[in-house]
């Protein structure tokens, strides 16, 4: 007996087969239990070949940079944010005035927007001008340091997390407990322990906002680590690291670049808060929440004084929010093409 294998219709995407399949014989003779050897064939393992993408030539890095720019919002937020950035850190470095220099002469003080100065003088007849940029910088370094403790300890604690299923129990209670504590008295009564300053803002913050990073950071390493695909990666034999680069970090990179996003225009709305109440930097410290909370004491017969700073602080925070959001939907590997 024998196995016939035959072709069936002649048929194409249209209607018939192709030429080369037409010209084969339309019967082939297989002798029974007889198998081929080189279809059977164990081929040598290789950790280029353990998985294949869709995409020979996929850069990921590549893929997100080119989603991020199809967005001209973004074109423009990102040249706004890095004239913003670049001015406040280059003009204290060349610039000779003294923030913080106090005019013996009345007739300067309180003065409009002039030529001299481009955003007025203050009730000590200092310069608006370079009072925002110098306070412009301290704000964005203190946002920054802020941002670096809070994700930076967040998704050390939220992969831990998330691996770690007997650690499930214990972070759970240290979230409950930091997040049932209002923010607002929180920070006042870190303050009042500690005496006011850069580092006490940062302190304040951080020990507050990496356990709500931390929280995302959990959920979303559970769902990846039970997903099929690194399942199926474990069961081929991928390296661990491997799975690691390829299978879980592209997925978190959009929600550390969100997170980060949005922890600096709130960490620099947290100082001006700060200020405001009194409990901010030191008077002395230029920043954009003691400008702020200067300004709006004169609001009524000077609104200059509030309206400048105000407008740098809101196209900043503008600014770093929407092209965070941006570039964390673009670092999405489903958003990529």
């Amino acid at each position: 007996m024998s196995n016939e294998i035959t072709l069936g219709p002649k048929y194409t995407k249209r209607g018939k087969l192709p030429k080369k399949a037409i010209e084969r014989p339309e019967r082939q003779e297989v002798p029974e239990g007889v198998l081929n050897a080189v279809m059977f064939m164990r081929m040598p393992p290789s950790e280029k070949k353990l998985e294949l993408i869709g995409y020979s030539n996929y850069s990921y890095w590549k893929s997100t940079v080119r989603t991020f720019l199809k967005s001209k919002l973004s074109i423009v937020l990102v040249i706004l944010m890095a004239s913003l950035i670049a001015m406040s850190f280059l003009y204290p470095a060349i610039s000779t005035t003294n923030p913080n220099q106090v005019s013996l002469n009345t007739s300067t003080w309180n003065r409009p927007p002039t030529e001299t100065h481009l955003f007025g003088t203050d009730g000590l007849g200092r310069d608006i001008w370079a009072r925002t940029w110098y306070g412009t910088r301290t704000s964005i370094l203190l946002a920054f340091t802020i941002a670096l403790f809070d994700v930076g300890i967040g998704v050390f604690a939220g992969a831990l997390w998330g691996y770690v299923k007997k650690s499930d129990r214990i972070m759970m209670e240290i979230y409950n407990i930091i997040t049932n504590i209002p923010a607002t008295v929180y920070l006042i009564l870190l303050s009042y322990i500690m005496r006011p300053g850069f580092w006490t803002i940062v302190i304040a913050l951080s020990s507050r906002g990496w356990i709500t990073i931390a929280m995302f950071i959990r959920n979303k390493v559970v769902s990846l680590r039970e997903s099929e695909y690194n399942i199926a990666s474990q069961c081929l034999g991928t390296p661990l690291i491997r799975i690691l680069t390829k299978n879980i970090i592209p997925f978190l990179v959009s929600i550390i670049i969100m997170q980060t996003a949005l922890t600096i225009p709130y960490s620099i709305g947290s100082e001006v808060f700060l200020g405001f109440i009194g409990l901010g930097l030191p008077l002395d410290t230029v920043s954009l929440g003691n400008m702020v909370n200067q300004g709006r004491n004169t609001f009524l017969l000077y609104p200059y004084q509030l309206t400048w700073p105000t407008v740098v602080l809101t196209l900043i925070t503008v600014s770093f929010y929407i092209t965070g959001n941006k570039f964390a939907d673009a670092s999405d590997p489903k958003n990529h093409q």
